[in-house]
């Protein structure tokens, strides 16, 4: 299993990450503490509190995953 924090700013990046991850065939799952939600979901992103970093956990071990989800990654303080 992968996990990493993912930061949105608005309604429209939340779309492109669907859009991204959407492409690869495993499961993605979002959220933060209890909440979590499929990540491929736009209703259930949606549901989420996106004003801070959320953890984004995977299993596969494609480092394209890793390499596409870039852009929307949280930066470690």
């Amino acid at each position: 299993m992968q996990q990493v924090n993912v930061k949105f700013n608005d309604v429209e990046q939340i779309r492109q990450f669907i859009k991204t991850i959407d492409k690869f065939d495993t499961n993605f799952d979002l959220g933060s503490g209890h909440r979590v939600v499929d990540a491929k979901s736009i209703i259930g992103v949606m549901a989420l509190d996106f004003s801070g970093p959320l953890q984004l956990r995977y299993h596969s071990d494609d480092k394209e995953i890793r390499a596409k989800i870039a852009p929307f990654l949280a930066c470690e303080s």
